[in-house]
């Protein structure tokens, strides 16, 4: 199993980016998957996540409002668009894959991990 992202880079305050993870090597067709973020010095934390087959999302607490979640059920690739960026949202962001449909808020609960892309806001 494979998570491509890409779509980081530099962004200032209240600007917008959108993040793009493909994946290949299964279907994530009834499953789930999402994002998490970890900036220097600080703990890896969730960010969104979907329930591919239902299409239910879950998000931060810290996000909700500014970032949407998405999937592209053709391409196999899930979507995370970031509006009112915030030097706080400053982070390598990772794709996340799981064969769970609950939990999806917790790192435990997901089984495959992309290498990470960085998402920098200026102030």
């Amino acid at each position: 199993v494979q998570l491509q992202a890409s779509g980081g880079g530099l962004v200032q305050a209240g600007g917008s980016l959108r993040l793009s993870c493909v994946a290949s090597g299964r279907s994530f067709s009834r499953y789930g998957l999402g994002w998490f973020r970890q900036a220097p010095e600080k703990e890896r934390e969730f960010v969104a996540a979907i329930n591919w087959s239902s299409g239910r999302t879950y998000y931060a607490d810290s996000v909700k409002g500014r970032f949407t979640i998405s999937r592209d059920n053709r391409e196999n690739t899930v979507l995370l668009q970031m509006n009112s960026l915030k030097p706080e949202d400053s982070a390598v962001y990772y794709c996340v894959g799981t064969v769970r449909t609950s939990g999806l808020e917790y790192t435990a609960s997901y089984n495959y991990w992309g290498q990470g892309t960085l998402v920098t806001v200026s102030s």
